[in-house]
């Protein structure tokens, strides 16, 4: 894999727009999402951070990410996406040519998911419901973005302890790509501060 070497930003290069992702029941309440939103607040008050509320339709939630980033600069703008997110922003970064960072991403969720069709909860609230539809797995087929474009732009952060996802699936994934692979933490990557400087780094930040 591809040794570490983020690029140093210039006035020229320096993100200025940052996409997150959140995954499968979550939402931008999650902790790695408020980790970065407060980051941003900390770093870089000037940058343009959006987290949106992904809808469960992974078709309606391309589409609103796509007509999120329309007007983005697309040599100043990077994606991070965790778990699904992490699908969502690999699609992104391969249709906008986008640097990406991808948190234990998911790699056939048509086939993981297809699983989960029903009810389900929000983890951040337990009172907010939605419903998986058998249709969605059928959009998530239709996502799947193929052969990785450019995967000199994309770091994935892959933990052997993932509870979730297979880490060597992931692994192989994106072998073409950077490579952060923790040998213990877990799917939610509990201990996503430590790493948080390398990351920011990598997208320029």
């Amino acid at each position: 894999m591809p040794a570490f070497a983020p690029p140093t930003p210039t006035s020229s290069s320096r993100c200025t727009h940052l996409l997150y992702l959140h995954g499968f029941r979550s939402s931008p309440r999650s902790a790695k999402a408020r980790i970065m939103a407060d980051w941003v607040a900390r770093h870089r008050p000037d940058l343009v951070f959006a987290c949106p509320q992904l809808p469960p339709s992974p078709r309606e939630a391309m589409a609103l990410v796509m007509d999120l980033v329309q007007a983005w600069p697309r040599t100043g703008m990077a994606a991070m996406g965790s778990s699904l997110g992490g699908f969502y922003a690999t699609l992104v970064a391969q249709r906008t040519g986008c640097p990406a960072v991808l948190l234990n991403p998911a790699v056939e969720p048509a086939r993981d998911l297809a699983a989960h069709i029903g009810e389900h909860s929000c983890w951040q609230d337990p009172q907010e419901h939605f419903f998986f539809r058998a249709e969605f797995v059928d959009e998530l087929r239709t996502l799947h973005p193929g052969a990785l474009q450019r995967p000199e732009r994309l770091l994935a952060v892959i933990a052997k302890g993932d509870e979730v996802l297979d880490w060597r699936e992931m692994h192989a994934r994106y072998a073409q790509g950077t490579i952060k692979l923790l040998e213990g933490s877990d799917h939610g990557l509990s201990d996503f501060p430590a790493y948080l400087d390398e990351l920011t780094d990598f997208l320029r930040l």
